[in-house]
């Protein structure tokens, strides 16, 4: 309790996002879509369609889709959109192409190979902008001097436990990562809404951990580039992304092994304050089962009771800062979820390495 109410305190500190200067410099949107078409007929409109303009009133943003090897209709759907907006440019990957790097990370190093500008905005495929001054905002720290900025990326609401849970450990992430970053230890971002300049992804593309794995592109890069003074979060609730939550749990599975696989690559001081937090959240629902075998319900009912009020009022107002909301069943939900979590995820989180993108 101590722990969560000293270090994520941090999170209330994080002011809301600027708008940006007047006449802004020139983004480039960056996107890696494999056998995206449905996705991409879907959310791209509203990304090229962005109000984000210079002095002049034009355009001043380009979107570049690579399309990494598709076999669906992704190509066909980038032709037609490329039709109606002038600010697309689609980039192409042979399937068969040679790649000199794993996974999304080829992808990605084409894409911004390819970008005529320094600032960079990255999301994915499947993700659609809450609102069209998303890139003036998310940008803004990048106009400032800030070399990285991590934005929030969050998912539609669904019946079922599984999107409550994913959901509230999407939340859970957000929490930690934007608490460390403004306490002034970064580590993580979501490659769904991240901005940074171009110097930072050639100085995180030349890093000893950037081809560990074939994706994890955002916290390699958190790892290799970010500290106390170059980093930015903005959470504000107009300047986020959304998309749909895996529907299986088979499905969500993978996800998690391809994104926690980037975990043992943190700083060794983020790895070790991590990993006592998790350590004692999986001590405080053990402990509190012991206690209850043993006989000592109340001073176990007693101890939970109050460890819950703590952490979930505090869960309660990071969702209506970020605008996600979640009841105190969801919570209580996602509270006894993530003891699972950590005990099946803890082979990637600490070993294994998942070498999959797609």
């Amino acid at each position: 309790m101590g722990y969560v109410l000293y270090l994520y305190s941090h999170f209330f500190l994080i002011r809301d996002g600027e708008a940006g200067p007047i006449d802004p410099q020139p983004v480039s949107v960056v996107i890696c879509a494999k056998n995206e078409a449905d996705n991409l007929r879907q959310n791209l409109p509203s990304i090229l369609a962005q109000r984000y303009t210079n002095a002049a009133g034009k355009k001043a943003f380009e979107v570049i889709v690579v399309n990494d090897g598709s076999t669906d209709d992704t190509e066909k759907v980038l032709n037609e959109l490329s039709q109606q907006y002038d600010n697309l440019s689609p980039v192409t990957i042979p399937a068969d192409a040679v790649r000199d790097k794993p996974g999304k990370k080829y992808a990605l190093g084409k894409g911004i190979e390819h970008a005529s500008h320094e600032m960079l905005l990255l999301t994915d495929a499947d993700c659609k902008p809450v609102s069209d001054h998303w890139i003036r905002t998310m940008t803004a720290p990048l106009h400032e001097g800030k070399k990285v900025v991590a934005g929030v990326g969050r998912y539609y609401e669904a019946p079922g436990l599984l999107n409550t849970f994913i959901r509230w450990e999407t939340l859970h992430s957000l929490f930690q990562s934007a608490s460390y970053a403004a306490a002034g230890k970064p580590y993580m971002a979501v490659g769904r809404n991240m901005a940074c300049t171009k110097a930072a992804f050639h100085e995180a593309q030349h890093s000893k951990v950037w081809d560990k794995l074939p994706s994890g592109d955002d916290d390699l890069m958190m790892r290799a580039v970010a500290h106390s003074n170059n980093t930015a979060v903005v959470i504000d609730t107009d300047v986020q992304t959304l998309s749909l939550a895996k529907g299986t749990l088979p499905d969500y599975v993978k996800q998690k092994q391809r994104h926690l696989s980037t975990g043992k690559y943190y700083k060794l001081s983020v790895k070790l304050a991590l990993g006592a937090y998790a350590l004692s959240h999986a001590l405080s629902w053990l402990l509190c089962l012991v206690l209850l075998l043993a006989g000592n319900w109340q001073l176990a009912l007693g101890v939970m009771i109050a460890r819950c009020i703590t952490y979930y009022t505090i869960w309660h107002a990071v969702s209506q800062k970020i605008g996600e909301k979640m009841s105190f069943s969801a919570f209580l939900v996602g509270d006894a979820g993530w003891l699972v979590y950590n005990f099946a995820f803890a082979p990637y989180i600490l070993f294994k390495n998942k070498q999959r993108w797609k």
